[in-house]
C-alpha cells in the first residue's frame, strides 16, 4: 500500500461525516432512552410481566446504540472498519431480540403474526446483510495489512 492510498484511507475513516453518524447514534440512545425509561417509570401501576421485559430490551437496545455512538465519537484514533462492525453485530442483536418479542407478543394475541414475521424478516435480513458487508471489509483491510506487512 502506497503513503498516499493510506492517507487517502485514514482521511475517509476519520471524515467529519463519520463522526456525525456516531453523534447521531449517541444522541438516538439516548433520547430514546431517556424517553423509554421516562414512561415507564411514570406507569401509573404496575406492568404484566411480558410488558417488563419489553421496556428492559428496548433499554438495553438504546444503552448499546448510545455506548456504541460514544465510542465511535470519543475514540482518539480512527475506528477503521471496527466500527461497522460493531454497528453491524449491534444492529442484528437488536433486530433478532425485538423480532422475537413481537412475535411472541403476536402469537399470543392471536393477530398480526404474518405482519410480526415479515417485518421481522426485513430487518434481520437488512441487518445481517450490513453485518456480512461489515465482515468483509473489515477481512479485506487486515488482508491488505498482512501482505503490505511482509
Amino acid at each position: 500500500m502506497k503513503d498516499d492510498e493510506i492517507i487517502a484511507l485514514v482521511r475517509a475513516e476519520s471524515s467529519p461525516w463519520r463522526r456525525l453518524r456516531g453523534t447521531v447514534a449517541l444522541l438516538g440512545g439516548l433520547v430514546g432512552g431517556t424517553f423509554l425509561i421516562t414512561l415507564w417509570a411514570t406507569e401509573p401501576g404496575p406492568l404484566p410481566d411480558r410488558t417488563r421485559l419489553v421496556f428492559a430490551l428496548l433499554a438495553l437496545i438504546c444503552a448499546g446504540w448510545t455506548a456504541f455512538g460514544a465510542w465511535s465519537v470519543l475514540g482518539p484514533r480512527p475506528l477503521f472498519a471496527l466500527d461497522g462492525l460493531v454497528a453491524g453485530w449491534l444492529a442484528l442483536a437488536a433486530s433478532l431480540a425485538t423480532t422475537a418479542v413481537t412475535v411472541t407478543v403476536a402469537a399470543d394475541r392471536g393477530t398480526g403474526l404474518a405482519v410480526a414475521i415479515a417485518a421481522g424478516a426485513l430487518f434481520i435480513g437488512a441487518s445481517a446483510a450490513i453485518t456480512v458487508r461489515a465482515h468483509l471489509r473489515f477481512r479485506k483491510i487486515v488482508r491488505e495489512l498482512a501482505r503490505h506487512r511482509d
